[in-house]
């Protein structure tokens, strides 16, 4: 949609509209012919609510910073009255909601014209995206062979094609930065509570989960997030305050800073020769910035930490599909959930009250790990950013992560599994730190590589201004695939 207007991202598109050069509606009648054309091929959007979106238009959008532009929501959290939700499962299609969460009000609020969901994997513990309630899995516009990432895959897929500048998403081990890097995208993983939960959950999965967004621009990200940024009402924690926001972050570079450079795994494990490549690509380049780039390695328990985020996710899966029961008053049926599901159903099983409390200490050590790394107790030189890649590998092909296995560990775990794949993600999940997926490699084979940036705790203005400097020097968005 972005090329046939002239616009490089969101920001640009809300320019268009605010001069008057087109019409909320006309670009809605664009995403919608969009979609007609390229749902077919990608199965990225679902439960379309194009009434919903014509009204709000017609009732008058909100005066945000992005009034009029088409936006979807991920299938997957993000509750809304006026968009029912299949989150991504044949067990709890068609749910309603009583009330708008906070986050969709603060949405609401920047004055997008919202008109359908994105699909998810069941559950949202997947690096891919095929859930059964879809009918196929979701295809990555660069390569209709490869997955578009997960769990926030449909999102990805329907910005990098097109379809709308935008998107919401959510991260509780990668699922925004996956998607980001599997799509040529920007996606970014906020400090833990810094946008809100509620009403519908205290937190995710122990405080790993946050929502976000896939868009092509930093400043797309940064305007978004300053519009919902805060806790809602009633929240457990809240992340420590901005200092000035982040679009005023990205009004100019960061301090020079001190890299971390890791083109290995955090354990040392060699990465895909083009992951590397982008890895070493990306440190000459802020090198090139003036900042103090030195090859090294978090020294944390990550291996201890996978373990306690598996059965963290293994319990919330649980906890999800045995509410979703209780409220429909039946028993679990064979066709009810994917294999993956039952088969974390079965390992939360084994995993008693204080077994899950312990988990939850062992995220909360880690994540005191992860905090000294940036800023060693013992005086010696620490880090303001860790670059790695963001995965280990360019995109999967379609198939390889589908949800069929019952094998929940081996899926989650094994040598071949997720977290193999995608092993820097999870970290910054399980840490609270802030993290994003920058879209500036691309493989042998064409599909996108991402190089992935964190930072300390709850400095989320300095990863996100860093961001921008790495766009300003080194552009991304004219780099589009062919689908779309």
């Amino acid at each position: 949609m972005l090329k046939e207007f002239g616009c490089q991202d969101a920001t640009d598109m809300a320019a268009l509209i605010a001069r008057g050069d087109v019409t909320p509606g006309e670009l809605l009648d664009r995403a919608l012919e969009k979609v007609a054309a390229l749902n077919p091929s990608l199965n990225a959007v679902v439960l379309m609510q194009e009434d919903v979106a014509r009204r709000s238009i017609a009732q008058g959008l909100p005066r945000g910073p992005f009034r009029g532009v088409p936006f979807l929501l991920k299938d997957l959290g993000c509750e809304a009255v006026d968009f029912p939700s299949h989150n991504g499962s044949r067990l709890l299609a068609n749910t309603r909601y009583g009330r708008d969460s906070a986050i969709f009000q603060r949405i609401r609020d920047t004055g997008v014209v919202t008109f359908g969901r994105t699909t998810s994997p069941e559950g949202g513990i997947g690096a891919a995206t095929e859930a059964a309630v879809y009918g196929g899995p979701t295809r990555n516009p660069w390569n209709l062979d490869h997955t578009s990432g997960g769990s926030s895959g449909g999102a990805g897929a329907a910005v990098a094609a097109g379809i709308v500048p935008f998107a919401h998403g959510s991260d509780g081990g990668g699922s925004v930065r996956i998607p980001a890097a599997s799509c040529g995208l920007f996606g970014m993983k906020p400090t833990r509570a810094r946008l809100p939960d509620g009403p519908y959950v205290g937190e995710g999965w122990a405080g790993m989960a946050i929502d976000g967004f896939l868009t092509w621009s930093v400043r797309d990200t940064a305007a978004l997030l300053d519009a919902c940024h805060g806790a809602d009402p009633g929240a457990p924690y809240h992340a420590p305050p901005l200092r000035e926001g982040h679009m005023q972050a990205i009004s100019r570079p960061p301090r020079r800073l001190r890299v971390m450079m890791c083109d290995t795994t955090f354990t040392g494990d060699p990465v895909h020769p083009d992951c590397a490549r982008a890895v070493q690509d990306a440190a000459r380049l802020l090198e090139d910035l003036g900042h103090h780039v030195t090859p090294g390695r978090p020294k944390a328990d990550i291996r201890t930490m996978m373990l306690a985020w598996t059965d963290i996710v293994a319990c919330g899966t649980a906890l999800s599909i045995r509410s979703a029961l209780a409220a429909r008053g039946k028993v679990l049926a064979d066709d009810d959930i994917e294999g993956v599901s039952r088969g974390a159903m079965r390992h939360a099983e084994g995993i008693s009250g204080a077994d899950y409390l312990q988990a939850v200490g062992r995220i909360h050590a880690f994540g005191r790990e992860m905090a000294a790394v940036f800023d060693p107790a013992d005086g010696t030189e620490g880090c303001d950013i860790i670059l790695s890649a963001t995965l280990a590998e360019p995109p999967a092909k379609v198939g390889r992560f589908g949800h069929g296995t019952e094998n929940y560990l081996d899926y989650r775990i094994g040598p071949r599994g997720i977290f193999a794949y995608s092993p820097f993600c999870a970290v910054f999940n399980a840490s609270g730190q802030p993290a994003a997926s920058v879209p500036l490699g691309m493989s042998g084979d064409d599909l996108p590589v991402g190089v992935h940036l964190a930072a300390r705790f709850g400095d989320d203005e300095t990863l996100i201004s860093l961001c921008a400097e790495i766009e300003r020097a080194a552009p991304w968005t004219a780099r589009r695939p062919k689908i779309g």
